[in-house]
């Protein structure tokens, strides 16, 4: 059944170059053979993939379209910046961000946007 299944994140993209770029050179994710729609396939250290889909125009999604669970946040969040990533910073009832990063339910996590305005994150698992 499906929790077995294979799982892929689709993010539309409308500067598929762009967005290429900034997955593989950025984030150091691995690509891997597109897909038939044009876009671009990344696979990531568990063998999930992530598939770049171009779109004519952008997509407004207000939410975190994707999270990688690191085990450093703090860590990655350094590294991250060194790359030219900007990181969000929020101060809102129930979310607020100290150095970019906020501790919530149970983990720690970081907020920042891919060059298309996808919200991706960073959370690290704490007890």
């Amino acid at each position: 059944m499906l929790a077995s299944a294979h799982i892929t994140t689709i993010l539309p993209v409308v500067n598929l170059e762009r967005a290429h770029r900034f997955y593989r050179d950025t984030l150091g994710l691995v690509a891997t053979a597109s897909p038939t729609s044009g876009g671009a396939v990344f696979r990531t250290g568990d063998d999930t993939d992530l598939e770049l889909l171009p779109r004519p125009v952008p997509t407004k999604a207000e939410h975190t379209a994707l999270s990688f669970e690191v085990e450093d946040v703090l860590r990655e969040v350094r590294d991250l910046e060194g790359r030219g990533v900007r990181f969000e910073d929020y101060d809102l009832p129930g979310l607020k961000t100290e150095g970019h990063i906020a501790a919530i339910e149970g983990e720690l996590a970081a907020w920042f946007k891919d060059p298309e305005g996808n919200i991706l994150c960073l959370h690290q698992r704490v007890n």
